[in-house]
């Protein structure tokens, strides 16, 4: 933005561009702002130039009145220049008429970083700066950013699953550039300030409509300041990858394909920043005799005919205990499900499923002559029994 541009800015006055007292409160502002953007909005005002330009004055109005931070800036300003609004004197005497003491031009290259008598920028120039979108001291620590959130998969057992384990991931993650330390430049070199964004890390582009949007700086990367000799091993983005191996904690009762987030565990901040996450997704191992249904565990259990119509008492095994009878009463049907209580899977709230057991009848591939007799004096026995009796008059109903 060039100098010229921002003395036109600090001629404005935003509160009589929006109508309002200057101890207007933020309500009455965002209502002032919404009702002359209505109504002088390009969509409904199609052709009219002298709304288009009001709607773009009143929008610009509010990026800094209707922002707390801004308007506090902005207010400071205008009281320290006097009443009235800003004056500018062209290159003259200064704001406020002749003999005013503080010159434009002086203000702003004081906002670039130093001032008429070579000292070091401040003052007036970052409170300025800093209101329309810089600084006057350009060459500031880099932002603080957040590392990258880091993706990985762990597959551990159905047991494990249940009880929680930890486990080590071996990861390779965006990180710090070891050549240049994350900096982008050669070692032995000092940058200077993105000539880009001026040091600010990002720079306005236009999206029509009288509306403007911060961008990161596409020459420095949001870093805010530049290397004329890039790092020949990053090649100037400050980057690298790393291999780590890190333990990670499992929680008790993950189920297969859930997604688990530890914080701070991804990859290197820069500047400062934290780092980010890590996201596993783990996978769960099957078991040869339990499943899984929601946070119930589940058996199948093989039983004989003879079980199941004379009733009868059966062991079966948990996962991680002693085994449990299970009691069959007389005349159940195949493929009946009992409940077994607190067998199942640990929950979120720390108590525990239960363990779903269901009955099949086993049919043996071969019988011996005894059993067999046994088995045809059955059904000699049962032969006056209709048991397919309806099966047919049902099926064409």
């Amino acid at each position: 933005m060039s100098e010229e541009y921002r003395a036109d800015w600090a001629q404005k006055d935003f509160y009589a561009e929006l109508g309002v007292k200057k101890d207007a409160t933020a309500d009455e502002v965002k209502k002032a702002y919404r009702k002359l953007a209505r109504a002088n909005h390009p969509d409904s005002n199609p052709g009219d130039t002298a709304k288009h330009d009001k709607f773009k004055a009143v929008a610009e109005a509010y990026d800094v009145v209707g922002d707390p931070g801004k308007r506090k800036r902005y207010d400071e300003f205008r009281s320290s220049m006097g009443s009235g609004g800003f004056r500018y004197s062209g290159g003259g005497p200064g704001f406020g008429g002749a003999g005013g003491g503080f010159n434009l031009d002086d203000l702003l290259r004081d906002r670039a970083g130093g001032t008429p008598g070579g000292g070091t920028g401040g003052g007036f120039g970052d409170m300025f700066g800093d209101l329309f979108g810089g600084g006057g001291r350009r060459q500031q620590s880099r932002r603080a950013r957040k590392g990258p959130d880091v993706e990985s998969t762990a597959t551990i057992s159905f047991a494990d699953s249940l009880e929680g384990v930890t486990i080590a991931l071996r990861l390779t993650s965006d990180s710090a550039c070891t050549e240049c330390n994350g900096t982008g430049g050669k070692p032995g070199t000092k940058p200077h300030v993105c000539p880009e964004c001026e040091g600010a890390g990002y720079v306005v582009a236009s999206v029509g409509g009288g509306f403007s949007m911060n961008e990161t700086c596409p020459s420095c990367g949001g870093r805010q300041l530049v290397y004329d000799d890039p790092c020949p091993v990053c090649h100037g983005s400050g980057r690298g990858t790393s291999a780590r191996t890190i333990q990670a904690r499992i929680p008790a009762g993950v189920k297969d394909g859930q997604r688990i987030r530890l914080r701070g565990k991804g990859g290197a901040g820069e500047g400062g920043g934290p780092a980010g996450d890590l996201y596993v997704t783990v996978k769960v191992g099957q078991h040869r005799v339990f499943g899984r249904k929601d946070d119930n565990l589940t058996i199948d259990v093989p039983v004989s005919f003879d079980e199941l119509a004379l009733g009868a008492e059966v062991k079966i095994p948990t996962l991680a205990g002693a085994p449990v009878t299970l009691k069959i009463p007389a005349g159940t049907p195949n493929g009946r499900t009992f409940r077994v209580r607190g067998k199942g899977a640990r929950k979120a709230d720390g108590t525990v499923g239960d363990l779903l057991a269901t009955v099949n009848v086993h049919v043996p591939a071969h019988l011996n002559e005894q059993a067999r007799s046994a088995v045809e004096a059955y059904r000699d026995a049962m032969a006056g029994a209709p048991l397919r009796a309806n099966l047919f008059e049902q099926a064409g109903s």
